[in-house]
C-alpha cells in the first residue's frame, strides 16, 4: 500500500496511526450510522440537500460500496487537500480508500454536521465529526475528529459531488466507543434530518 499511515476524512488526514500489520489485527466493529446531534442549527433546503449528499457519502463506506463511493467524487477531486501527501483525482481516491472503503484495516465513520452555502450557489462547505476505529494489542482502539468537506455542484446532472477533503481537526483518542458516539451527538449539526 502506498501509504503507512491511515487516512481519515470524510476528512482525510494522515494520523499518527500505522494500519494493522495483520488480520489478527483488523478492527472488529461495525460500521452502522453516527447517532445524530442533540444541537441543531437552521439550514436552507440546498444546504440540506448537500448535508444528505454527505450522509449518503458516508453510507458508502459504511456499507463497504466502493462504486457508490466512486459516484459521489468529482474527477479533480483532493483529499488531504491542503496537506503534502494530498490524493489527486478520483482514480488516485479510489484506489487509496478501497480498504478503508472495504473495512479491512479500520472503521471510518462520520456523519455530517454544519453545511454552509456562500455566494456561489454551486459550492458547500460542510463540516463534521467522525470516529475511527482500529486494533490496538488486540482491543478496539477510538479516536475522534472533525473533517472538512468542499462540494461542488456538477453542471452536467446537478449532483452534489467531493471536490476537497480534509481532516479539520487533530483525531484524539477516547475511552470507548460509547465516549466516541457521545462525542459526535455533542457536536452540532444542520437541521436537516428526516424527522
Amino acid at each position: 500500500m502506498k501509504r503507512r499511515h491511515i487516512v481519515a476524512s470524510a476528512l482525510v488526514a494522515t494520523t499518527a496511526f500505522t494500519m494493522p500489520a495483520s488480520a489478527a489485527d483488523t478492527p472488529a466493529g461495525d460500521a452502522t450510522a453516527l447517532p445524530l446531534a442533540a444541537r441543531r442549527v437552521p439550514a436552507s433546503p440546498d444546504e440540506c440537500a448537500v448535508w444528505r449528499r454527505e450522509r449518503a457519502f458516508a453510507q458508502s463506506v459504511e456499507t463497504h460500496d466502493a462504486r457508490a463511493f466512486a459516484s459521489f467524487l468529482h474527477a479533480g477531486t483532493v483529499f488531504n487537500a491542503g496537506g503534502a501527501e494530498a490524493d489527486r483525482g478520483r482514480e488516485t481516491v479510489v484506489q487509496n480508500w478501497a480498504e478503508i472503503v472495504q473495512g479491512k484495516t479500520l472503521v471510518l465513520r462520520w456523519r455530517p454536521g454544519i453545511v454552509h452555502i456562500g455566494g456561489d450557489p454551486a459550492i458547500a462547505l460542510s463540516r463534521g465529526p467522525f470516529i475511527l476505529q482500529t486494533t490496538r494489542d488486540g482491543a478496539p482502539a477510538f479516536s475522534v475528529g472533525l473533517y472538512q468537506t468542499v462540494w461542488v455542484r456538477d453542471p452536467g446532472d446537478a449532483n452534489w459531488r467531493v471536490l476537497f477533503d480534509a481532516g479539520a481537526s487533530t483525531p484524539t483518542r477516547v475511552a470507548d466507543r460509547a465516549a466516541a458516539e457521545s462525542w459526535v451527538v455533542s457536536q452540532p449539526m444542520s437541521d436537516c434530518a428526516s424527522p
